[in-house]
């Protein structure tokens, strides 16, 4: 018999033997990993959200998500199962560059096109936050994150400098010699802060202006008294005026004298370059200082390189303001008493001058202007060439049609809206915005000034909008249609023989989805946007934010609000695929006009119906707006002469 120490080495040879070999795990065997599993079934149904799509091919192929975040995830690498089940589910979605890099890696594996799940995610998330673009700031990556491929951080140094310097020069800056000099002059602030245009023209007391560049309090009530002397109804007795400033008109003349007085104060040893008088020392009646206009044109014209209209407009203001009995400047005598010195400009004894004989002053100005505006006239340049940005659009054989392709685009990249409320809420607005301008064809101001009345309710009468000098958007009975409404007097050429004092009405059709759209942005989206805030009435409202309370668009917000439209949708991006249109380059609301107008110039030779749909009169088209040259007019008349050859003889 063994022994009992015998025994006891046995047991522990066969437990060290049993150690040795590994146990068996319970339960199925793991499934194993391969590149492309094959589907279960080859057909399904389309999903429109990134959730449903990823829910969908991973059951096509038999994976569960556990199981699919195995097959995708390299070792070393940190994606978190929950993830995959978080964008499954809808409470996430992609917006990292590693995450956008997983989604390639599930698309390869189902053997999806490259670029599928993306193209579920839409533009909600506006930027991705794995782009690092070296040295751009937090503010400078999110306005060029949505023109960035969203494979940026992983392309060569010299690929992402070539693509940044290509998303500044044609989305930002625009290309165009104007843009590039109106981006580099923003950059230089030195107009003189004013309170508000309608404090301005309201003739009460006026709360000086705070901080850098505030304008001094005698020039802010000497301005005031200027816009309230051009702006209001009537004239004080003993007054006299000849023609009256609008709002629009007043707006421009206190920002280009902010600018002017801008100038005047900035220190000359600045990127400016300015004259270097004291803020305090700046009156309303440098004005009537001839010297002081000369050095203001050879100043502009130094920083710009040529005259343009901008200099001849400003001599205009100045004949107009110093003209015997009607001009303002010289109706106001005591101006005189506030000239102070300026060196190498204005001398003691030029004051003297002035002050003995203030309506020779005026007179010498005058003249002083009406000679430099005719010797600048002569070497005016254009800097702004109004075509330039829509030059592919006004070549086309259809300009309109060239031109909805931003609308198409807008669609196709609409964001969820469950997603991405606001977002959505944008993108319906831009696609309203485009399709109500090639609708109506009326100038910003119109069209950003629009009055909404909704569906079943009373609209205003015509003598209300009369009063207001704005148009209405309401729903019509009689036509079972939404018209526009909009009063003669609202629009700048109001004396037009187009109006005959009437006012201008268009049902816009219900065509492409245009009613639908309208009643969801009036249903949800508008009040979105307006988020709480005081709602202005008007058919579109601004974007409320934390840092703005006002909804209401005014002349510049809409323009960039258009502007930021084309460059998303519009500018056709080598880079990212998105975009409506090759060629076309960043531009306001106004273009819209070209547009239309030189469209049926194209397809009738008309100026007479090419006026009709711009409001204008024929000898406005053929001068601003419409583009219709020579090979035009050759094809629209071998359109009608063919037309003989290609019909069949009797």
């Amino acid at each position: 018999m063994p022994t009992s120490r015998a025994m006891s080495a046995g047991k522990k040879g066969v437990a060290a033997h049993t150690a040795t070999i590994a146990p068996r795990k319970r339960g199925p065997q793991s499934k194993p990993v391969v590149e492309h599993p094959e589907p279960l079934t080859a057909e399904w149904v389309e999903p429109d959200t990134f959730g449903a799509a990823l829910r969908l091919h991973a059951d096509r192929h038999g994976d569960s998500l556990w199981h699919l975040h195995k097959a995708i995830t390299k070792p070393g690498e940190t994606l978190d199962r929950k993830t995959l089940q978080c964008w499954a589910s809808g409470t996430k979605v992609p917006s990292t560059g590693f995450s956008l890099e997983v989604l390639g890696r599930i698309e390869h594996r189902y053997r999806l096109p490259a670029g599928y799940f993306r193209g579920k995610l839409g533009q909600g998330t506006r930027t991705v936050r794995g782009i690092a673009p070296g040295d751009l700031t937090p503010a400078e990556r999110r306005k060029l994150g949505w023109h960035l491929p969203d494979d940026f951080d992983k392309r060569p140094q010299s690929e992402r400098e070539e693509i940044l310097a290509w998303v500044r020069d044609v989305i930002v800056a625009g290309t165009t010699a104007y843009r590039r000099f109106q981006a580099d002059a923003i950059k230089q602030r030195y107009a003189l802060r004013f309170p508000p245009l309608a404090d301005m023209i309201s003739g009460r007391r006026l709360s000086p202006t705070l901080g850098e560049r505030a304008a001094p309090e005698p020039l802010i009530r000497d301005l005031a008294a200027l816009l309230w002397f051009k702006s209001k109804t009537l004239t004080a007795i003993g007054e006299q005026r000849s023609g009256v400033w609008g709002e629009e008109t007043a707006a421009q003349k206190l920002e280009h004298l902010a600018l002017m007085f801008g100038a005047m104060a900035a220190d000359p040893d600045s990127e400016v370059r300015g004259l270097g008088v004291p803020s305090a020392n700046l009156s309303m009646a440098l004005l009537v200082v001839p010297a002081i206009w000369d050095w203001y044109l050879q100043w502009r014209e130094a920083r710009r390189g040529f005259y343009t209209a901008w200099e001849v407009n400003m001599l205009e203001l100045v004949r107009g303001l110093s003209r015997p009995q009607t001009g303002w400047l010289w109706q106001n005598p005591e101006l005189a008493k506030q000239l102070l010195p300026i060196e190498g400009v204005l001398s003691a004894h030029d004051i003297d001058g002035i002050r003995q004989d203030w309506p020779v002053a005026c007179a010498a100005v005058y003249a002083h202007a009406l000679a430099r505006t005719k010797e600048i006239g002569r070497v005016v340049r254009v800097h702004r060439d109004p075509f330039e940005p829509i030059l592919t659009v006004l070549e086309d054989n259809s300009p309109v049609a060239a031109y909805r392709r931003i609308c198409t685009e807008i669609l196709q990249h609409m964001p969820s809206a469950d997603r991405y409320p606001r977002a959505a809420a944008e993108a319906v607005r831009a696609f309203l915005m485009l399709r109500l301008g090639l609708h109506l064809g009326v100038r910003q101001k119109n069209l950003r000034q629009l009055l909404v009345c909704k569906r079943g309710s009373a609209p205003r009468s015509e003598r209300q909008l009369e009063m207001l000098k704005r148009g209405e958007m309401r729903w019509s009975e009689r036509d079972n249609g939404w018209e526009v409404l909009i009063p003669s007097v609202a629009f700048k050429n109001a004396n037009s023989p187009f109006f005959g004092s009437k006012p201008f009405r268009l049902l816009l059709p219900d065509l492409d989805g245009l009613y639908e759209h309208i009643a969801v942005y009036l249903a949800k989206h508008r009040s979105l946007l307006l988020a709480g805030a005081e709602d202005p009435g008007t058919f579109f409202v601004k974007s409320v934010k934390r840092t703005s309370s006002d909804a209401a668009y005014d002349q510049t917000t809409f323009y960039e609000a258009w502007r930021l439209i084309t460059q998303r949708y519009g500018v056709y991006n080598p880079y990212t695929g998105r975009g409506a249109i090759k060629g076309l380059l960043p531009h306001g609301p106004h273009n819209v006009r070209d547009v239309l107008a030189t469209h049926i110039l194209k397809k009738t030779g008309s100026y007479e119906q090419a006026s009709y749909a711009i409001q204008d009169t024929q000898e406005m088209v053929a001068q601003h707006y419409g583009r219709f040259l020579p090979q035009d007019k050759s094809a629209l008349a071998a359109r009608i002469l063919n037309e003989v050859w290609s019909a069949k003889t009797n």
